[in-house]
């Protein structure tokens, strides 16, 4: 049974972006806030092969799934503080 839990580094490698924290501090700042109403894998960004991976990290809960709630997270909008 594998039991790897990727990162996010990983998980950009994985969509072929590039994954070192710059490039990955510079895709969240420029794709973020992700609108309320659209999910992560349905973002007009992605390519159809990289939003297929995403929604089925999702679906599987897989070995995957950490690291995309991390991306999903991190492109949420800011939560404002009272």
């Amino acid at each position: 049974m594998n039991t790897t839990v990727y990162n996010l580094n990983q998980l950009f490698d994985q969509l072929g972006l590039a994954s070192d924290e710059g490039a990955i501090n510079a895709f969240i700042r420029e794709h973020r806030p992700l609108p309320e109403n659209v999910s992560l894998e349905k973002a007009p960004w992605w390519t159809p092969a990289q939003a297929g991976f995403l929604r089925e990290a999702f679906k599987e809960d897989s070995d995957w799934a950490a690291a995309v709630d991390e991306l999903n997270a991190m492109l949420q909008p800011e939560q404002k503080s009272t």
